[in-house]
């Protein structure tokens, strides 16, 4: 890990410290993801299944998983984790139903009625990697909330095993949360198939779910075209920040950083805190650690891009992790909550040493789908919301017209929009005349 000395550092330099792995959208990448694209687009069963022999190694008849497949699925399943998938939903569940948007009536003026309806998406699809692990806790984290919003139709892909079998544990989570349909497909592929549809995938309206650079620029294609799918957010690499003081637990800090590190080659953390001898002590310790754990090559490229930055108090902590604005931030103070008011950008905050950011990846109930890659300064993580649309309605009396319409009038003619104050000053006329 890198060691930076925060107060030495002008402005530039500060920026370079905290610059992030260069995400990879190289033209070989893109144009590779184009034709993926194009492909699905033009013979789409066909394609799907030639790209899935191709790049997973497997020949599939039919896409979708049956409903003997769920229940050999189930039956494979070890109870613990069955159990685990079964908890952790039903404490996302009820975060999520208690946050969830709820709709709201205004009178603004005597006569005048404004009000929020949420309507849910009709077809959404998500997106559950399975590449380099399985990921069931993705299902849950998309499925949950997809289910309170009350989208009618939720489909999610998945990559397929070269045994012709999708994972145990996704299949269970997904039928679990109320998945309508699973599809044994990854990569840009599923991506293009939910997005434009194909005979066996039905086009979804909006896309969710993390994924590789593949699934990620395909994410980014298809929401750049209005024909395409909108998506949930851009991504990036997972990440992490780590703010603490002296008296932190350097062991528990280590930890946290490397379970961030073992993502992917990719990931980056930081551990910014006014020590330097704490900052010593979980060098040393992440070091130790990483040595034993079963990812450990991949973690060290990680950490070769992470940093160990020396601050000068705590408030000069929250300020580079404002900068920073990382997908999880970890605060291990004497009294992390008196640190909370000034946190601005981040994805998700987990306070105090006994809150590991794994607990929010898993069972906390807060959503582990987040923004990364600095979109923490203008994004959220996926919620309930993410899977509704939020539509105003206004209506309004005789009486409201007449104490409003001048004003909608007077900044119509404003605006050199004569169509729309005529609509205002007519039906003014028209009571007038009435009256």
């Amino acid at each position: 890990m890198k060691r930076i000395d925060w107060t030495s550092l002008d402005d530039t330099a500060r920026n370079a410290a905290l610059a992030r792995p260069m995400q990879s959208r190289a033209a070989d990448l893109r144009q590779g993801v184009e034709a993926i694209v194009a492909d699905v687009r033009a013979r789409g069963d066909v394609a799907l299944r030639e790209l899935t022999a191709r790049y997973d190694g497997t020949s599939l008849d039919d896409l979708a998983v049956t409903d003997a497949e769920f229940d050999a699925a189930e039956a494979r399943l070890a109870p613990a984790l069955k159990a685990a998938v079964r908890e952790a939903a039903g404490r996302v569940d009820r975060f999520h139903r208690a946050a969830a948007p709820t709709e709201v009536a205004v009178d603004t003026a005597p006569g005048v009625r404004v009000e929020r309806v949420l309507r849910p998406i009709r077809r959404v699809g998500l997106y559950v990697p399975a590449g380099g692990a399985p990921l069931p806790s993705t299902a849950i984290m998309l499925g949950v909330p997809a289910a309170i919003a009350g989208c009618r139709e939720v489909v999610l892909c998945t990559p397929v095993q070269a045994n012709g079998r999708c994972d145990d544990a996704v299949l269970f989570a997904a039928r679990a949360t109320g998945v309508h349909r699973v599809f044994k497909l990854g990569g840009a592929q599923a991506i293009a198939a939910m997005a434009y549809g194909t005979a066996s995938v039905p086009r979804c309206d909006k896309l969710f779910g993390p994924g590789n650079a593949w699934v990620t620029e395909a994410k980014l294609q298809v929401a750049g075209d209005p024909a395409g799918a909108a998506i949930d957010m851009p991504a990036g690499p997972s990440e992490v920040l780590v703010v603490a003081d002296a008296q932190a637990n350097p062991s528990f800090i280590a930890a946290d950083l490397l379970s961030q590190a073992e993502h992917g080659p990719d990931s980056q953390v930081l551990l910014v805190s006014p020590s330097a001898d704490l900052l010593d002590r979980v060098e040393v310790e992440v070091e130790r650690q990483r040595r034993e754990l079963p990812r450990a090559e991949v973690a060290a490229v990680a950490l070769s891009e992470s940093r160990l930055v020396l601050v000068a108090d705590l408030a000069e902590a929250i300020e580079v992790s404002n900068r920073y604005a990382p997908e999880h931030l970890i605060i291990q103070t004497a009294d992390p909550r008196a640190l909370l008011a000034d946190v601005e950008s981040a994805g998700s905050v987990f306070l105090g040493e006994w809150t590991p950011e794994s607990l929010g990846d898993y069972c906390s109930g807060s959503n582990h789908v987040l923004p990364t890659y600095g979109y923490a300064r203008s994004y959220s993580g996926v919620s309930v919301a993410s899977f509704q649309k939020q539509v105003t309605v206004q209506e309004a009396t005789a009486e409201g017209l007449r104490a409003i319409g001048p004003c909608a009038a007077t900044l119509a003619e404003a605006e050199q929009l004569e169509a729309h104050r005529r609509a205002v000053t007519l039906r003014l006329a028209a009571m007038e005349a009435a009256a």
